[in-house]
């Protein structure tokens, strides 16, 4: 996956499809933060099947909180850590 648009795209729907957003994934900002103040509104929740979703999709295993946290920032965070991880067989 070297089109970092397309990757972008894909991770904004699957967190509308795993979330179950009520909006779509052209309207969630590549730099959008997810949580917190001025955020989607992600909660706790949306946190661990978001953690769930980023092993299944593309193999990202987080080693503690911190790195996760850091990583779940904005889609733009996601995308970065995606090219370091090998993508599982689809």
């Amino acid at each position: 996956m070297n089109d970092s648009t397309e990757l972008k795209a894909q991770i904004k729907q699957m967190l509308v499809d795993n979330l179950m957003l009520k909006i779509t994934a052209a309207e969630i900002g590549d730099d959008q933060k997810l949580f917190g103040p001025g955020s989607l509104g992600l909660d706790s929740v949306d946190a661990l099947q978001l953690v769930v979703a980023l092993e299944k999709n593309y193999g990202l295993k987080f080693s503690d909180a911190e790195a996760a946290r850091k990583m779940m920032q904005t889609v733009n965070t996601i995308a970065a850590a995606v090219p370091e991880h090998p993508s599982p067989a689809r």
